[in-house]
């Protein structure tokens, strides 16, 4: 099974094992274009631009797909979450025509490479279904019809959608598709290594330096190259961009039917935040995913009960013989609806980034791969500016403030506190965790279920937000800006790039203990 940034275990990873890279990395060696992040943005612009004649290298933290493409239920769009009326509003429909047609044009790229490289990963086609459950709604989807229509989408009214949920209108929306998205992403990594390129797991970068050749320190050594992407889903360090991407979590089950009768299509309410249906054949076996319950990164919500949610509302339509999976993941919305794929601001003429995708990554990580190689070899491509991230303008003063590196937070806490003392302050049951105040300092506990007490520094090390638990993925999770860490501190998801300080905790000595 494959790992992920996640405690609990997603549909995709329980089919694959971990992707093992038949090519090997020597540190010192020079490379064209160095890819930081083995996703489905990273694989796919790494593959492009090998194919293309540059010499490329993958750096993965931990293994490929540990990120949120093997947490993602891998609906492919062209009807993408900042409907084509917000973008139009915030653009203009030309903006809008291009979306569509870019977002046409990545799955017809994914499309391509299923057939070229025959790949086995459930590809097909499906249409998508949008309805509405009041007036209110309905105004809504009529509106945002009229604004796809004019992006160029098919789409038309319809009586019937393929889930049993009432409603009072819907539309159906052609062109639109769904995949096993690790089956594919491994398949495109073996092209990649194929055609001559390198990946490097277990390989965190921890310094960028220098405008051309860019020099990468990671904890493996020291590499060079040409060009640098951040392929991370949000760039590391302190950057302009993480004022103005928000992150957000997002849940999903995999359920088994009674009826064996399982949905045909991609099918979402219009709900704010929405909820979200499709089928899945894995090995012959059907599934029904279930995804919603959005909520801000970081927030202070009970994370479990999004969950008990989720399948409330799916029992309430389907008959559920079995819930087989559980799991959450993340993605970063911009402000303006649109990505930001291209030269990261402040980060000088040969460093790249793609983030923002909202909840459409499968589709703009593609996207980003025909973008950042047209940028990279000076090629013509209509949509090689449609997203670039300097429509961002710097705030006043915040320049002075930008670093790759982020400043590692001040332990809070010093010394070695005793297991008892630990006991006496948390008060926490096993599975529990919490933030407490001791002498005027924050310690975050968390007591797993052997009731071993995890102490840790709950001051965030990107900007020094204070973290929060994540019951469901036994995580800290931080509410500024997306950063998230295990029950000891190590970094799940950037744009962190340092661990959370760990509190010593003395073990309990069983000098003394009564007996009874």
């Amino acid at each position: 099974m494959i790992r992920r940034d996640g405690q609990m275990t997603s549909l995709w990873q329980s089919v694959a094992d971990a992707y093992q890279p038949v090519s090997e990395a020597i540190p010192g060696q020079a490379y064209d274009v160095i890819v930081v992040g083995a996703g489905i943005t990273g694989i796919t612009t790494a593959l492009s631009l090998q194919e293309a004649g540059k010499k490329c290298l993958v750096v993965e933290a931990v293994s490929a797909g540990f990120g949120t493409t093997g947490g993602t239920t891998a609906h492919l769009n062209t009807y993408v979450d900042s409907t084509y009326t917000t973008i139009e509003k915030n653009f203009d429909l030309e903006t809008a025509q291009l979306v569509a047609k870019a977002t046409a044009g990545a799955i017809a790229m994914i499309r391509h490479n299923v057939e070229r490289f025959r790949i086995d990963c459930e590809f097909s086609n499906q249409p998508a279904f949008l309805f509405a459950q009041d007036e209110k709604e309905a105004q809504q989807l009529a509106e945002d019809t009229v604004a796809a229509m004019n992006a160029g989408l098919t789409i038309q009214a319809t009586d019937s959608i393929p889930c049993p949920i009432p409603f009072t209108s819907a539309v159906r929306v052609g062109g639109q598709a769904q995949f096993n998205p690790i089956r594919y992403l491994f398949s495109i990594a073996k092209a990649y290594e194929d055609a001559g390129g390198t990946i490097i797991q277990g390989c965190r970068v921890e310094n960028v330096s220098g405008d051309g050749p860019v020099t990468v320190e990671t904890s493996v050594g020291k590499f060079t190259c040409n060009d640098l992407i951040y392929a991370t889903h949000i760039p590391p360090g302190i950057n302009l961009l993480h004022l103005r991407c928000a992150p957000w979590r997002s849940y999903a089950i995999a359920v088994k039917l009674g009826s064996g009768q399982y949905p045909q299509g991609l099918v979402y309410d219009m709900k704010d935040p929405y909820n979200y249906y499709r089928s899945q054949v894995i090995d012959g076996e059907d599934w029904l995913i279930v995804g919603g319950k959005d909520h801000k990164t970081g927030d202070d919500v009970n994370t479990e009960a999004c969950f008990v949610d989720l399948e409330s509302m799916v029992r309430r339509y389907y008959d559920v013989k079995e819930v087989g999976y559980k799991w959450s993941s993340q993605y970063f919305e911009s402000s303006d609806g649109l990505p930001y794929i291209g030269l990261l601001p402040g980060g000088g003429d040969h460093i790249y980034v793609a983030t923002g995708y909202g909840g459409n990554g499968m589709v703009y990580g593609t996207v980003a791969a025909r973008v950042l190689k047209a940028l990279i070899t000076d090629s013509e491509e209509e949509i090689s500016t449609l997203f670039t991230p300097s429509r961002v303008k710097p705030v006043a003063g915040f320049t002075n403030f930008l670093s790759h590196n982020a400043h590692v937070a001040k332990s809070l806490v010093e010394g070695l506190f005793s297991a008892d003392k630990m006991d006496e302050l948390a008060a926490l049951a096993p599975g529990e965790a919490g933030i407490v105040q001791y002498d005027g300092r924050k310690l975050g506990l968390f007591k797993d279920e052997q009731g071993k007490i995890h102490a840790v520094n709950p001051t965030c090390t990107h900007m020094k937000c204070n973290v929060n638990w994540n019951a469901a993925e036994q995580s800290w999770d931080c509410p500024c800006h997306g950063a998230r860490y295990d029950m000891d501190g190590k970094v799940l998801t950037g744009p962190a790039d340092r661990d959370l300080p760990v509190v010593k905790v003395e073990e309990r000595s069983s000098v003394g203990a009564s007996s009874s």
